[in-house]
């Protein structure tokens, strides 16, 4: 492999690992909102308020940059940075980035196993009248179940950006060794000595 074509091969293993590391960053950051503010600031309201509140933030949610950036943008530069380090002498990179494409794995069957059900059944429910019926369709939510398991998701997607932010640390110090200048004995008068050469 020529110099220039191997740099060209690690600048793009480290922009995919960048994307990797960010986009997961916000997929846990949307996630830990919800748990720590979102989810308790609703448990506080009336029903009303509660259903119309959480239709609205649905809605809002559901948009390419959540969707297509943040949610599939994680998993598809995590997976193609795990890819792009298969080769052995990347294997330290590639454990981490791996873990955290099972992260990812595990935020994503969450939200379309658990929360998209539910949120599928408050999206679709018919306007309301009475306290009754909107107390019905607050229900529907399962609030204790939706917000325990948005819990799992949020720390599952925070450990994933950890394991890319170490991947990171990594893949810098293996790009520092390859640079790196070897130490080959050089005999002479004086014995063995060490000189710096390039590999």
């Amino acid at each position: 492999m020529t110099g220039r074509r191997r740099i060209g091969n690690d600048v793009f293993r480290t922009v995919v690992l960048i994307l990797a590391t960010m986009t997961t960053g916000l997929l846990a950051g949307v996630f830990v909102n919800w748990s720590n503010t979102v989810m308790p600031g609703l448990g506080d309201v009336d029903d009303r308020t509660f259903v119309a509140a959480f239709q609205a933030l649905d809605a809002a949610i559901t948009n390419p940059l959540f969707l297509g950036v943040e949610l599939l943008g994680s998993l598809l530069f995590t997976g193609l940075s795990a890819v792009l380090h298969l080769r052995a002498g990347l294997r330290p990179v590639l454990m981490w980035a791996g873990a955290a494409l099972v992260c990812v794995l595990v935020v994503l069957t969450i939200t379309f196993a658990v929360h998209e059900p539910l949120n599928e059944k408050i999206r679709t429910a018919a306007e309301p009248g009475g306290d009754a019926e909107l107390a019905a369709v607050r229900a529907q939510l399962d609030e204790t179940m939706w917000t325990a398991w948005n819990t799992v998701r949020a720390v599952a997607a925070t450990i994933g950006f950890g394991c890319l932010a170490w991947a990171l640390v990594i893949h810098r110090g293996l790009g520092r060794a390859v640079g790196r200048p070897a130490e080959r004995p050089v005999t002479g008068s004086g014995g063995p000595r060490w000189d710096a050469r390039r590999r």
